[in-house]
């Protein structure tokens, strides 16, 4: 089983939407040891074969409300709302996982605060920008040394 995998999802193009694929570009620009990253517009049910070869899964996404700068949250396997191609949750990826290929991945959602939707831009707000900044030094500081997750 491989170590850790990071999926970060929204659109980046509106606004603090883009905050999970900016954690990926910004780890990715680190090239760090320990980590896979994965980054999409939304959460698919074929991530489910890739969650399956990790330990631990983190899903990164931007959050609307809740705690600056971000919060991290354990999750388990879920049912799935539907079973189309879209429109996923974490839960239910697991539950995928689970079911498909007999995953065990210990999973949490990173939610980074967000504050700037709905508008069509790719720059993150300055206070996204700054939670941004604060989850990048959580994931190396404390999910790479396996502190957390």
């Amino acid at each position: 089983m491989k170590p850790l995998l990071l999926i970060g999802y929204g659109n980046p193009g509106r606004g603090d939407d883009g905050l999970g694929p900016a954690l990926v570009d910004r780890l990715e620009s680190l090239e760090l040891a320990g980590i896979e990253l994965l980054s999409d517009y939304q959460l698919t049910v074929d991530m489910a074969h890739d969650i399956a070869s990790f330990e631990k899964v983190v899903f990164a996404d931007a959050a609307m409300t809740g705690a600056e700068p971000f919060s991290l949250t354990r999750i388990e396997p879920g049912a799935p709302l539907s079973f189309t191609s879209h429109c996923q949750r974490p839960e239910g990826l697991l539950y995928l996982a689970q079911s498909l290929f007999g995953a065990r991945a210990r999973a949490h959602v990173l939610g980074i605060r967000g504050y700037s939707f709905g508008h069509f831009s790719e720059e993150l707000s300055p206070e996204a920008a700054r939670n941004l900044d604060a989850a990048v030094d959580f994931v190396v500081d404390h999910l790479l040394v396996d502190q957390v997750v």
